[in-house]
């Protein structure tokens, strides 16, 4: 249902523009698709969350984590109903974990820092992880998104060690770890994706 909306609302913008190539045009629909399918996909999460008890600490990670997973990129899933699973798993996991988990003060500060390392290094080889359907393909906007992500990374995790909330210390690390490995070509390649410059080729980066 949600792809033959998409394509009938993209059919109907290559009508009014005409100049929208077919790559352009499937890149719109992805992009339609991505956005109608995250409103009943947030829905099911949040009333999924709700009555596994973590309502409020879901809601926490969606806000806590979309500085730096708008920034870092990732893979997407191919199908919707893999999409909701995968979805659900992470922002309703994270959070139940998150309650669980107790770390002592001295084993937090050990782990924010291996993490810190671990996630400078992967922003610097992988941030912004783009896809074939979305490639980030100037420069400009590599480099951007590449300087915030180091800067939402960090500052995320200085939080997590200030904070005296271990729900919430628990969140940023292991919201942060796992998107962290969302980057990486080997999540890619298990996932079946591809980055944009794997597509289009490192030529097809423009300067400006």
């Amino acid at each position: 249902m949600i792809d033959k909306i998409c394509m009938f609302l993209t059919n109907r913008i290559r009508k009014e523009m005409p100049n929208i190539d077919d790559e352009r045009a499937e890149v719109i629909n992805y992009g339609l698709q991505n956005i109608i399918g995250e409103i009943p996909k947030t829905f099911l999460v949040l009333i999924l969350a709700y009555f596994l008890g973590v309502w409020k600490e879901t809601l926490l990670t969606f806000l806590l984590l979309i500085p730096y997973k708008s920034a870092s990129g990732g893979f997407h899933l191919k199908t919707h109903l893999g999409c909701i699973i995968g979805t659900t798993i992470f922002y309703c996991g994270i959070p139940i974990l998150s309650k669980l988990i107790i770390i002592n003060t001295m084993l937090k500060i050990m782990v924010i820092v291996a993490l810190w390392i671990f996630g400078m290094f992967m922003i610097k080889l992988y941030a912004p992880a783009d896809t074939e359907n979305v490639p980030i393909l100037t420069k400009k906007d590599r480099n951007r998104q590449k300087i915030i992500s180091y800067i939402t990374f960090t500052i995320g995790l200085l939080v997590a060690g200030i904070i005296n909330y271990n729900t919430v210390s628990n969140i940023i690390i292991f919201g942060y770890l796992l998107q962290t490995l969302m980057i990486t070509k080997i999540a890619y390649r298990l996932t079946n994706n591809k980055y944009g410059y794997e597509v289009y080729g490192d030529a097809s980066v423009q300067k400006i």
